[in-house]
């Protein structure tokens, strides 16, 4: 309750303990006012076990997405399509994982994890499956597993796995979020390793692909046993998000539009450095690890930023990675070389990682009281998801039959800047 004495000043009762917190705490997403208790707490086995299951549900859902790349080599160099036909199945597939975001954030609130964690890992181990019968060749099979069904299933998955982490965190909630977010680059760097020396060997695309299916299903089984969401707070205790007010809230709008333009132009490199090295004269095998290079990059990317976030404001933080994301993409102008392709790979994904992982702790700062954090980030991502689903089609329309990189590289630092 507040202090008649100091209005700057908010307690919290958690368990019978009061704590003093303060405004600027509560201004920087990091503390709820007194009128909104909450058994949030930073530890305990708990919330150890949520976060590796959410760090092992990243691995699979962004993970997953971040390899998409492997793909798009693979299909493009195939002739199955063309590189903004193909671009197509990857952008929906990141599409529908951040769209979902909306049902699957407002089922989290309503109290429904488990269920909803549960049904999309069984839709995304199922895609998978069924992509690994679809011919190469058709279209339509690959999109439809690949686009379509693993984008629902892992959109499903993602934002619960990673909204759940203001249940058990407070202070460190924005590190908590960094962590697992992490489990994408980690699943970015081992995912196009794997299905790279699959794919190009005997074992062939249908072997390849169900093998990652079943990797897949391992960890996710792990995950769902891990993650526990608190009831107190799911179970309609908390108040709920009321989104016409959250579609007049100037700040968090602004915010909606600025990671629409990121998403336009963010993911660039990681559907097509791969293809650009391989023809810009790269060998092949040295070209298969510029993609997993480049998330092994955005582990400490996605964790040291958002260490640092809690001191100098995570906006402030966003502000910095976002323009240095802009310069390197520009800076792909001037890569010729395997040197100067490796260290354009470990720098972006530096900054694109911090990118992506401050997004979450950014919205739920805005957030009013816990119950609507979910709701708060879900609905950002559907209302940016567009970005996500238009820019790497348009990056391969720009790139045509005759590959002037030039424009897709301008549009997406453009769209970043």
């Amino acid at each position: 309750m507040s202090s008649p004495a100091d209005d700057s000043t908010f307690s919290v009762d958690d368990k019978n303990d009061a704590s003093s917190i303060s405004i600027d705490e509560i201004e920087d997403g990091l503390a709820t006012p007194v009128d909104n208790p909450s058994p949030v707490m930073d530890g305990g086995a708990q919330a150890w076990c949520t976060l590796v299951g959410a760090f092992l549900t990243a691995f699979c859902t962004f993970g997953y997405a971040n390899a998409f790349g492997v793909f798009q080599d693979y299909y493009t160099r195939s002739h199955a399509a063309s590189a903004s036909h193909i671009s197509w199945i990857g952008s929906t597939q990141v599409f529908l994982l951040i769209a979902m975001g909306l049902p699957s954030g407002k089922l989290l609130d309503m109290g429904y994890f488990r269920q909803t964690v549960f049904t999309g890992s069984c839709i995304f181990v199922f895609s998978l499956f069924m992509a690994s019968l679809a011919h190469p060749d058709k279209y339509y099979q690959i999109f439809l597993s690949q686009g379509v069904g693993v984008g629902i299933g892992t959109g499903l998955l993602h934002i619960p796995a990673m909204a759940v982490q203001a249940h058990h965190w407070r202070t460190k909630r924005t590190l908590a979020m960094g962590v697992v977010i992490s489990g994408s680059s980690l699943g970015g760097v081992m995912l196009p390793i794997m299905l790279n020396h699959l794919l190009s060997s005997s074992v062939g695309f249908a072997w390849g692909v169900r093998a990652s299916a079943f990797l897949v299903l391992g960890v996710l089984i792990a995950a769902n046993l891990l993650m526990t969401p608190r009831p107190s707070i799911s179970a309609n205790k908390a108040p709920k998000a009321d989104v016409k007010s959250l579609l007049l809230d100037l700040p968090y709008m602004l915010m909606v539009l600025a990671i629409l333009a990121g998403f336009l132009g963010v993911y660039f490199p990681y559907f097509y450095l791969q293809l650009f090295s391989v023809l810009n004269g790269m060998d092949a095998k040295i070209a298969f690890y510029t993609l997993s290079i480049m998330n092994a990059a955005s582990i400490p990317g996605r964790i040291l930023p958002n260490l640092f976030a809690n001191r100098i404001g995570v906006y402030n933080m966003l502000i910095v990675v976002t323009t240095a994301c802009a310069v390197l993409i520009l800076a792909l102008l001037g890569v010729a070389s395997i040197t100067s392709t490796m260290i354009f790979a470990i720098l972006y994904g530096f900054f694109s990682g911090s990118f992506l992982s401050l997004l979450a702790p950014a919205l739920g700062s805005l957030a009013r009281h816990d119950g609507e954090i979910g709701t708060r980030i879900g609905l950002a991502f559907f209302l940016a998801s567009p970005g996500a689903l238009l820019g790497q089609p348009i990056d391969g329309a720009l790139l045509g039959s005759t590959f002037p990189w030039n424009k897709p590289v301008v549009f997406s630092a453009v769209c970043s800047i």
